[in-house]
This record gives C-alpha cells, sequence and structure tokens, in this order.
C-alpha cells in the first residue's frame, strides 16, 4: 500500500489551490501545514505539496523522466463531470478535451487535468461506464 506522494512544486500557493481543492472533494482531509508545505491525508496514504529550499528547477515537466501523473479513483460519472466542469476555477484544466471522458479508450472512463504548474491527474470512474 502507498505510504504517502510528496510533490515539490514551484509556487505553494498556488499547488495548495489547485491540489488543495481536488484533494479535498476526493475525500482527503487536510493533515499537515508547515511553512513550506501542506499534505492531505486518506485514510493510511497522504498527499504532500512542499516547495522545499532544495528545489533545483521551478518547472515540473512531466514529459520528462520522473512523475507523469497521478490517477485517482471517482465514485461515478456524475462525480467525474461535476469535478471537471469545476476544475477550472481551481486552477486546473481539461486534457485531451476532443475525446473526454474516454481518451484512455472505449472501455475506460476518466478525465485528464493538469494544473498551472504541468501536474497531471487522472480521475478514474470505478464505475463501469462504456460510450
Amino acid at each position: 500500500m502507498l505510504h504517502h506522494v510528496e510533490l515539490w512544486v514551484p509556487d505553494l500557493e498556488r499547488a495548495v489551490a489547485s491540489w488543495g481543492w481536488l484533494l479535498t472533494e476526493l475525500g482527503y482531509e487536510p493533515f499537515q501545514d508547515w511553512p513550506a508545505g501542506r499534505s492531505w491525508r486518506h485514510g493510511p496514504t497522504y498527499v504532500v505539496v512542499e516547495r522545499s529550499p532544495a528545489l533545483s528547477a521551478d518547472v515540473h515537466d512531466r514529459m520528462r523522466p520522473g512523475l507523469n501523473h497521478l490517477a485517482f479513483h471517482v465514485a461515478g460519472r456524475p462525480e467525474l463531470d461535476a469535478l471537471v466542469e469545476e476544475a477550472p476555477a481551481h486552477g486546473w484544466r481539461l486534457l485531451f478535451a476532443d475525446r473526454h471522458p474516454f481518451a484512455g479508450g472505449p472501455d475506460h472512463c476518466a478525465g485528464y487535468l493538469e494544473n498551472a504548474d504541468g501536474f497531471e491527474v487522472e480521475l478514474v470512474v470505478t464505475d463501469r461506464v462504456t460510450r
């Protein structure tokens, strides 16, 4: 089981605005708060965003080696639709809009979002949904 994921971000307040909203909507609860970071927990697993003083670059590029995206479960299509609709107000944009919500194929209902810092999330509907 995954214990935690730590994301180093170039702008903490921007990350808190986008990640905090999304994680809260997905059922995570605020966990830790310190000057350089925040975290949200769901059960034993938590996600951290941190503006580390050891950060060596100010840009995340999901196309380079390292983290490409995080994928989360979403209960159903109505929940996915609500998240995708509200996401832009919280710093996220829909990727692959021309193929949404089946950009991953006809048997994979999901939304792909990217925030202003280039982090991508995949919101996967757990109920079986087909075109």
